[in-house]
């Protein structure tokens, strides 16, 4: 077990530092905290926690445009939502049901994550937030936050007398 995440050394997790990502991160996800009363509500914590920040998006950059890629498989449109807070946070949340259990089945393996999440992403100066767009195509949400055109000075040229 480490304290470290493994996802910082290697993994898509590049963000740990980056100030415009508002990530959760629960260092105690795979604590093997004992089986009592008391560590029931902490379990479920972890969870809530962990299927809150697994969610991966994708931030891009291009000359036009700020763009985030959500991979979001077996929701729909409708079950997420996109918001900007403030006019410069970016919000995007939403729900994967569980699946009904019946009483007949035998699971021998649980490992689709169910549950809330909730990602924010600090914009940048040149986000035009009043213009953001989002689409779904194949469980892959793109958010597209256009930038301000960045304006050229004015070069005025000065005849040299002499």
């Amino acid at each position: 077990m480490s304290l470290i995440p493994s996802s910082l050394f290697g993994g898509r997790r590049t963000n740990v530092f980056d100030p415009f990502s508002l990530d959760v991160w629960d260092p105690f996800q795979d604590f093997p905290f004992p089986s009592t009363a008391l560590s029931a509500p902490r379990s479920e914590v972890a969870k809530e926690t962990s299927a809150f920040a697994s969610t991966r998006i994708d931030w891009k950059e291009t000359p036009e445009a700020h763009v985030f890629k959500a991979d979001l498989p077996g929701l729909k449109k409708e079950e997420v939502k996109v918001e900007i807070e403030e006019g410069k946070v970016l919000q995007i949340s939403g729900e994967r049901s569980k699946e009904k259990e019946e009483k007949s089945d035998k699971w021998h393996r649980v490992e689709r994550s169910s549950g809330k999440f909730l990602r924010r992403f600090r914009l940048p100066e040149n986000a035009k937030a009043d213009q953001v767009k989002a689409s779904m195509e194949n469980g892959v949400l793109t958010v597209t936050v256009p930038k301000e055109e960045v304006k050229k000075p004015d070069v005025k040229s000065i005849e040299i007398s002499g």
